[in-house]
C-alpha cells in the first residue's frame, strides 16, 4: 500500500503549487517533499507533475489522482483531529499569521494569558504585512483586515477599522491646527503605500451628516505600515491618516492629537480567519474563543472606534469648490 506521507506530500504540493510552500505546511524540507512525490510517481508508474524551473503543473493523470485522493485524505485528517480533540484539551503547534503593527501592538500583549491557560499549545507567530494563504502555507489562524475569504475559510470579527486624522502636539504648535479638510490637505503629510497594490493609499472620510470626501495628503514621508504612520507623526514629520487600532495608544498618552473629530473613515474590520471545517481542532477553537473574549472583556472594539463627536465639534467641512 502506498505510504500516506507520499500521498499527503503530493496533495499539499498540488494545493500550494510548489514543493517549498507544501514543505512549510508539512514541516518538512522542500527536498523531502519532492522525494516523497517522486516515490509516489515511481510506485504508480505515472508522471503527476510537469516540472520546469519556473512552474509545477499537474498532468492529466495528476489532476485525476488529486480528485480521487483529496476527499479521502481530508477524512483521515478529520478523524485524527477528532481523536486528538476527544478529551477537548488544546495541545500541539498553533501557527498564527499576524500583521506587524497590530500584532506587536495589540495582540501580543494578550498572549501570555493564553499560554498560561493552555500550556500544552505551542505558538508559532509570524509577523508580516501580507495576506497569507491559510491552506497552502499551513497556517491555523490569521489575524488581519479586509481579507478576501477563499473557499473553506471563515472569519470572526474582532473590531472595525476606523481611520482618523492625527498630528503631534509639537507639529501643531509649529504649523497650526487645521479646521477643515482642505487645510489638512495642504499640510505636510505622512502617507502609506499599499503592500498589495503598490499605490499610495487615499482614504475616504465621512461625517455624521453622511458627507464623504477623499483626502489627499501632501506626502513628505511614505511608509508601508500603519504603525510607522503613527511613529512618524509622533516625531513631528507631518499630519497623517491612521487606523485607531494603532493610534489609540498614542492618543491616550498624549503623543498624538486627533484632528477634525467630526470626520473618520472605515476600511473594514480586523478579523480572525480560520478553517470553516465543522470540527475545529481544540487548539484552534481555544485561540479563537480566547481572542474574542479578550476583545470583548477589554472593550477593545469600543476603544478603537471613532465615536460620534458632540454636536459642538461638528466642524471641518471642506469648502465648496
Amino acid at each position: 500500500m502506498e505510504k500516506l506521507a507520499n500521498i499527503e506530500s503530493f496533495v499539499r504540493t498540488a494545493e500550494a503549487g510548489s514543493f517549498t510552500a507544501a514543505a512549510r505546511r508539512l514541516g518538512l524540507t522542500p527536498a523531502a517533499v519532492s522525494r516523497n512525490v517522486k516515490r509516489l510517481e515511481d510506485n504508480l508508474g505515472l508522471l503527476l507533475f510537469q516540472r520546469s524551473t519556473r512552474s509545477l503543473v499537474l498532468t492529466e493523470a495528476g489532476a485525476q489522482f488529486l480528485g480521487d485522493v483529496s476527499a479521502g485524505l481530508s477524512s483521515i485528517q478529520g478523524a485524527v483531529d477528532r481523536l486528538a480533540s476527544a478529551d477537548d484539551v488544546p495541545a500541539g503547534l498553533l501557527k498564527v499569521s499576524l500583521p506587524i503593527g497590530m500584532g506587536m501592538g495589540q495582540v501580543l500583549s494578550l498572549l501570555p494569558a493564553f499560554t498560561q491557560r493552555y500550556p500544552a499549545v505551542q505558538l508559532e507567530l509570524n509577523f508580516e504585512n501580507r495576506q497569507v494563504d491559510l491552506i497552502a502555507e499551513g497556517f491555523d489562524i490569521a489575524v488581519g483586515g479586509a481579507i478576501e475569504l477563499p473557499q473553506g475559510v471563515v472569519a470572526r470579527e474582532l473590531c472595525r477599522i476606523h481611520v482618523v486624522a492625527l498630528a503631534s502636539p509639537s507639529f501643531l504648535r509649529a504649523h497650526g491646527t487645521p479646521t477643515t479638510l482642505a487645510e489638512l490637505e495642504h499640510m505636510t503629510g505622512v502617507v502609506m503605500r499599499s503592500v498589495q497594490s503598490g499605490k499610495v493609499r487615499i482614504f475616504t472620510l465621512r461625517n455624521a451628516d453622511g458627507e464623504q470626501c477623499n483626502v489627499n495628503l501632501k506626502p513628505s514621508v511614505i511608509v508601508n505600515d500603519p504603525e510607522a504612520l503613527c511613529r512618524c507623526a509622533v516625531l513631528g514629520m507631518g499630519v497623517t491618516l491612521a487606523p485607531l487600532t494603532q493610534a489609540a495608544a498614542y492618543i491616550e498618552r498624549g503623543e498624538l492629537v486627533r484632528l477634525l473629530p467630526a470626520w473618520h473613515g472605515e476600511v473594514g474590520a480586523v478579523s480572525l480567519y480560520f478553517s470553516g471545517q465543522r470540527l475545529l481542532p481544540a487548539k484552534t477553537r481555544a485561540f479563537v474563543d480566547f481572542l474574542v473574549e479578550q476583545f470583548r472583556s477589554r472593550q477593545l472594539a469600543r476603544r478603537f472606534a471613532a465615536l460620534p463627536p458632540s454636536p459642538k465639534s461638528q466642524t471641518g467641512r471642506r469648502p465648496s469648490r
